[in-house]
């Protein structure tokens, strides 16, 4: 599984080689005129929030306005092809997260290629999901609860937004690495009340979701599932502390077309690394559960391959199919 990102490496490296005079003149002018900065999901969805505070920093630093222009559909990946098929001038990107890379192994037929045609620029925010069962489940720890799994194999329902979503590969890496298998009970709307009914046993949930039915007593969280703990659940295991070397999160980033100038992509990247240095962004993301994952271009390249490999393994290891 590893030519998807020995692919993206060679075709982000290769864009360096290109012709640069012409384009190096266009970048030296922009932005000129308002950016557009296309989010995949709906408004008032949690990445288009997160969206929006990019785009205010952008346009603070960067002297234009960043439109926010929302073209949710297909998991995502309506507003990707157009961001893939729109002028490589900088003036339309894209927010990609994390669902891009489940889609690369998870869609054979798309009418263009994540990895060939969207030019990583930034990373900057990841999301940690806590792992979360009903109040009235019997297993209280994550030992117990894997114990419980092997001993009731397929009989726990697991919730998510969705198939292929991030929420159910989560869910299904877990499972390949405990051993154990659940039923995924995939939902279109809001999953949270048949979770607390316990009609779902547990779901994979982001942390601002999870944090005040957590408080109230409502659910119980088993585990946090970035490597270390975090501090808003200080007494939560990381996942990691039972099996090794488990990792899942959401994350949010900035890409353009490819053959965008790499001086535009450069203003670009370094405008959102300097905003999440700022204070007041920290806060404004913490509130959302978002923390900050400040990558430049070529680390954000690395983290995307690193995604598609480790997406594409489990999505085949587990047999994950969209409908």
């Amino acid at each position: 599984m590893t030519l998807p990102r020995r692919r993206f490496l060679h075709l982000a490296g290769a864009a360096a080689v290109l012709p640069v005079a012409p384009r190096f003149a266009r970048a030296q002018s922009w932005p000129a005129r308002p950016v557009h900065l296309v989010v995949a999901f709906p408004a008032g969805s949690g990445p288009d929030i997160v969206a929006r505070l990019a785009g205010a920093q952008l346009s603070k630093r960067l002297g234009q306005q960043f439109v926010i222009e929302n073209k949710p559909g297909a998991a995502s990946n309506i507003g990707t092809e157009y961001v893939a098929k729109a002028a490589p001038d900088g003036y339309t990107i894209l927010m990609p997260v994390s669902t891009n890379t489940v889609n690369v192994a998870l869609y054979r037929n798309l009418n263009f290629d994540f990895i060939r045609d969207i030019a990583p620029i930034a990373g900057f925010g990841r999301t940690t999901f806590v792992i979360a069962v009903p109040a009235s489940f019997p297993p209280r720890t994550l030992a117990e609860f894997i114990a419980y799994l092997k001993a009731h194999p397929g009989k726990v329902n697991m919730g998510s937004a969705g198939i292929g979503g991030v929420q159910h590969v989560s869910g299904a890496l877990f499972q390949l690495m405990t051993g154990t298998s659940m039923q995924h009970v995939p939902y279109r709307g809001d999953f949270i009340p048949d979770l607390i009914a316990g009609q779902v046993q547990v779901v994979w949930v982001p942390i601002a979701s999870a944090l005040p039915l957590v408080r109230d007593g409502k659910l119980r969280a088993l585990a946090v599932t970035t490597r270390q703990r975090v501090p808003a659940l200080p007494d939560v295991p990381a996942v990691d502390e039972f099996v090794k070397g488990y990792e899942s999160f959401g994350w949010y980033g900035l890409g353009a077309p490819s053959r965008t100038p790499r001086e535009i992509i450069g203003k670009l990247a370094a405008a959102m690394n300097e905003a999440m240095a700022d204070s007041m962004m920290q806060e404004r993301l913490a509130q959302l559960g978002v923390d900050p994952m400040p990558l430049m271009t070529d680390a954000f390249a690395k983290h995307i391959a690193e995604e598609v490999d480790k997406w594409a393994r489990v999505i085949k290891a587990q047999g994950i199919q969209v409908n």
